[in-house]
């Protein structure tokens, strides 16, 4: 699902919110009271192995799983830091409940900002997972929705839907993408009941569910304006910035290793190229690690048919099988993926 443009204006935030800016190198793509917690970026160097708690023995260790998906993700090292943080907060209040102390009623609900193909699904699959191992939500699925998914047709419509598919997630995250379209419609919009219906179902079922609202960075910032309630309900806000070209070149390598493919110097070059030039002809609707992706798919089925017109008559070798040579790589001459 989609979210829009990047921006680097900030509008101004409560003093206890999380911000959390991700300097991606690559990926392959609380309440008034909490804490605050804060993701701090390694744009260079990969991060350092996060310690496992003397307490916690690596047989019984619920990070472990998690830290493998993350691990090979390329960049995001604020996002990395920022979950294993709540790691350590849910840990530690476990720790404190057992020696009869306050474990501290936290608030979880999130802000997720940035274009799409920035990763805001897939942390937000990792974070159900990691509430789920840790005891804060009892199944961890997560319930992927959109306007079309919460906007009813007529009054009462909209509340019945929205109330249906929180019900679905209960026990999960319930994540709204392009949340800030609920809000465009004016006053008598649906949308605004959806909003509505949402704000009490956090009230109605605390600590039942988490709730994530994604989009674009400008417009997530607007809507979050339009209701001044809004920004103190979700205390973790994080920033999904752009890829940068070198990271997603990156992701196009890996991408292709997966998948036992391997992209020529030639190409890596002409898609360099390409891929400058995508960047700043739409800087405002890039779709980063999905439109390499695409890319690559698309270059693999290319490749299938310049190898049977190549070899019509024998069969290719190992090498030439996986090898993605630049004619593969191919566009439109709007500068998008052909087809």
């Amino acid at each position: 699902m989609n979210g829009h443009a990047a921006s680097g204006a900030k509008g101004s935030r409560p003093s206890r919110q999380i911000n959390v800016v991700l300097r991606h190198h690559e990926t392959y793509g609380l309440g008034a009271s909490a804490p605050a917690l804060t993701g701090v970026d390694a744009p260079h160097e990969p991060a350092a192995a996060l310690p496992r708690p003397a307490a916690v023995p690596p047989s019984a260790d619920p990070y472990l799983e998690i830290q493998k998906e993350l691990e090979p993700m390329v960049g995001m090292e604020g996002v990395k830091s920022l979950i294993y943080e709540i790691y350590a907060l849910l840990l530690i209040s476990q720790m404190r409940t057992e020696a009869g102390l306050s474990g501290g009623a936290q608030v979880y609900h999130m802000i997720f900002k940035g274009n799409p193909g920035t990763g805001k699904t897939t942390i937000a699959r990792i974070v159900a997972k990691l509430f789920q191992k840790m005891g804060l939500l009892s199944k961890g699925h997560l319930i992927e929705v959109e306007r079309a998914d919460l906007v009813g047709e007529y009054i009462g419509h909209t509340a019945q839907k929205t109330r249906d598919l929180v019900k679905k997630a209960l026990g999960g995250v319930l994540f709204v993408d392009e949340a800030y379209s609920l809000a465009r419609g004016g006053e008598k919009d649906f949308g605004k009941e959806a909003i509505d219906t949402l704000v009490k179902a956090m009230e109605d079922h605390r600590s039942q569910f988490v709730l994530i609202l994604a989009g674009y960075p400008l417009e997530i910032e607007h809507f979050l304006m339009t209701n001044p309630g809004l920004p103190s309900r979700f205390p973790i806000q994080i920033d999904f910035p752009d890829y940068t070209v070198d990271q997603l070149i990156q992701i196009a390598e890996l991408m292709a290793k997966d998948r036992d493919y391997a992209l020529m110097p030639q190409t890596v070059f002409k898609l360099r190229t390409h891929l400058m030039q995508e960047k700043t002809a739409t800087l405002y609707s890039f779709s980063n690690a999905r439109y390499v992706r695409n890319l690559i798919e698309k270059a693999i089925r290319h490749q299938a048919v310049r190898l049977l017109n190549q070899y019509a008559s024998s069969s290719p070798g190992r090498q030439e099988l996986m090898s993605l040579r630049p004619e593969d790589m191919r566009w439109d001459g709007k500068g998008k993926p052909d087809g």
